[in-house]
């Protein structure tokens, strides 16, 4: 039986996407939930997963083609088991209706038939190189007169194209300058964060956190707590307790402007922003006041994971009245986070570095030190409340014992 393989429902609003990587080739054998293609769309990429078990009869949408969601990408024949002999290598049509036609079921006889317009002879190549042909969008029968088809056959035919491929709207200013059209998602990365500084007056306010406290917590107990959550005590769940700490000390840091009214959050759902296979994402931890530190751990683990395997679902990106942004991971000393609008809100985290600093008794000590950013949507949050939630978050973390007895 042949089962179709469709674009899946890439959330509210978003109709199209642009099909990335085949990661199975055509006469492949897959299994039940193994991924078989990405497709991004302008909020995210996700792998698309074999309904069933069988083997990927035909690709009917190439790399970099736009599709609609719902539309038949690809057919699978279930139960069916790859043959021995691999199949013939074909860049797939422009349009569906184009790519239906049928692989030869034999090879091509020993001398050469007349010109005609039939399906070109076969040709035999791995399944990673017939992958990189597609990707392409090139000819087999005109990257190597002979079979099998080798990886150094494809590169040096795409070295020797002058065109650098279907994808690309243009040719380069120069041979030192390239070309390269965005994708979906930076697409909309972009037009969001011009958004954000159109409409909303952000300004951003400064305080530095002592974490020596913390890491010492983090040595006493993370041992212990690894041992019985299974998931190791990070940074990223104390942060998260102590932004809440302060939103509700601050609800208008988790409230957002709608027309000419403050719509007040009493949830708390955490944006934390992750880099994922394709950019930047920020998947939200639900009801995070609500969370145990290890359930706060194992949350924001299992988010990174799928945003780092191209599994994030809208779903998991939608809402947030909160974020929380971590560029100290990337080695950042200090920066301005912008809004994720309609938000009013985010937390900048920045690179740990140990520095000296004055006690109140006048000693020099060296202690580990973080700087943190807040920029918020002036139109509703002031500068008090702003300095205040800051503090606040600051406080919390440099003495933790506040987040367990909430004073």
């Amino acid at each position: 039986m042949t089962i179709q393989l469709k674009v899946p429902s890439l959330g509210e609003s978003v109709t199209q996407a642009t099909i990335g990587p085949w990661l199975k080739g055509e006469g492949d054998a897959v299994s039940a939930d193994e991924l078989v293609v990405e497709v991004e769309s302008e909020k995210a990429t996700l792998a698309v997963p074999a309904p069933v078990a069988g083997v990927l009869r035909r690709i009917l949408r190439a790399s970099g083609e736009t599709v609609a969601v719902g539309e038949v990408i690809g057919e699978i024949e279930e139960g069916a088991i790859a043959a021995a002999t691999i199949p013939p290598v074909r860049a797939p049509a422009a349009g569906p209706a184009a790519s239906t036609t049928k692989a030869p079921a034999a090879p091509a006889p020993a001398v050469a038939p007349r010109p005609t317009s039939a399906a070109p002879a076969p040709v035999r190549a791995p399944p990673s190189v017939r992958r990189l042909i597609a990707e392409h969008g090139l000819d087999a029968g005109a990257v190597a007169a002979g079979a099998p088809i080798r990886r150094e056959d494809v590169e040096r035919a795409l070295a020797a194209s002058s065109a650098p491929g279907p994808a690309v709207p243009a040719a380069p200013a120069g041979d030192r300058e390239r070309l390269v059209p965005m994708s979906p998602l930076r697409r909309t990365v972009a037009r969001r964060l011009l958004e954000a500084q159109n409409s909303a007056a952000i300004l951003t306010t400064f305080n530095e956190l002592d974490l020596s406290r913390v890491l010492a917590v983090r040595e006493r107990l993370g041992p212990a707590f690894l041992e019985k959550h299974g998931v190791k005590l990070g940074f990223m769940s104390f942060f998260v307790k102590a932004a809440i700490d302060g939103l509700r000390a601050f609800p208008a840091v988790n409230a957002e402007v709608r027309g000419d009214a403050i719509l007040y959050k009493d949830h708390y759902d955490i944006g934390v922003a992750v880099g994922g296979g394709k950019g930047l994402v920020v998947p939200v931890v639900r009801d995070a006041d609500r969370l145990t530190f290890a359930e706060v751990e194992k949350t924001v683990a299992e988010l990174a994971r799928k945003a780092r395997d191209n599994r994030i679902t809208m779903d998991d990106l939608a809402g947030g009245t909160f974020t929380i942004s971590n560029g100290g991971v990337y080695g950042s000393l200090l920066s301005t986070p912008i809004l994720n609008t309609p938000q009013s809100g985010v937390l900048g985290l920045h690179k740990i570095q140990k520095r000296p600093i004055a006690t109140e008794d006048g000693q020099v000590v060296v202690r580990p030190m973080m700087y943190l950013a807040l920029s918020y949507d002036h139109r509703l949050v002031d500068g008090r409340e702003a300095v205040g939630f800051l503090v606040r978050v600051k406080e919390c973390l440099e003495d933790p014992e506040r987040l367990l007895l909430e004073v």
